[in-house]
């Protein structure tokens, strides 16, 4: 009897149903769908971040770009601003320079001016004193000394007498006061110099008062 119960028990056992919670290969399977969903979200988040980043570094970029721009703009500026300032500058020496010199060369000819009948009467001693003694011969040698020495002083400053005899008038360099009617000159020939002129660095510092030629007196009656 016994052996027969264990025999109807046995069939039992083995027919007994398998839940599937202890299936051990589900588990697995489980864990692998959770680690790669998580491994996509973070690559997604990662994409995202660097998008990010590179968007905020080409922002960036372009504001410095735009203001590399402004600065060079400002540089230009400030050197178009540099090149005007030196060049009034250097036109402002340049004009400064010239009218110092003007004004030095004015001074030079008012106060050379002031000498120029001094020497005009040593001169005029000179052709018409004749010493008739030795101590009038003395005197006039101790005169033409001091003479002399004024002339050379005049030189050394840039003084120079016109020599106007035998040349042709010049309005720019002489004054006529006196027309001779004569055949042995050309029309318009100096033929006397009444008071010699001076130049200061070849610049007119007094004209030459000249007598000119003119023709004949009868030549200018024929003509007419």
């Amino acid at each position: 009897m016994i052996d027969e119960q264990n025999q109807q028990q046995q069939p039992d056992e083995v027919q007994a149903p398998v839940s599937e919670s202890s299936d051990p290969l589900s588990e697995p399977a489980s864990d692998a769908v959770e680690t790669n969903s998580g491994v996509e979200g973070s690559t997604d988040q990662d994409t995202t971040d660097y998008e990010a980043a590179f968007m905020e570094l080409r922002s960036n970029y372009a504001a410095k770009e735009r203001e590399i721009e402004g600065l060079k703009k400002q540089a230009e500026e400030l050197n178009n601003q540099y090149m005007r300032i030196a060049a009034d500058f250097e036109n402002f020496r340049r004009r400064t320079q010239r009218e110092r010199e003007e004004l030095e060369t004015q001074i030079k000819c008012n106060t050379v001016k002031e000498l120029l009948p001094v020497v005009d009467n040593f001169e005029r001693a000179r052709s018409q004193i004749k010493p008739q003694t030795e101590s009038e011969s003395n005197i006039h040698k101790s005169y033409q000394g001091v003479y002399k020495d004024m002339v050379d002083r005049l030189k050394k400053v840039g003084v120079a007498p016109m020599r106007a005899e035998g040349k042709e008038f010049d309005p720019n360099l002489h004054e006529a006061v006196m027309r001779q009617p004569t055949s042995e000159h050309p029309e318009g020939t100096v033929v006397e110099e009444l008071m010699r002129g001076y130049t200061l660095d070849d610049k007119v510092l007094r004209h030459a008062m000249v007598k000119v030629a003119a023709p004949p007196e009868d030549e200018s009656t024929s003509q007419s």
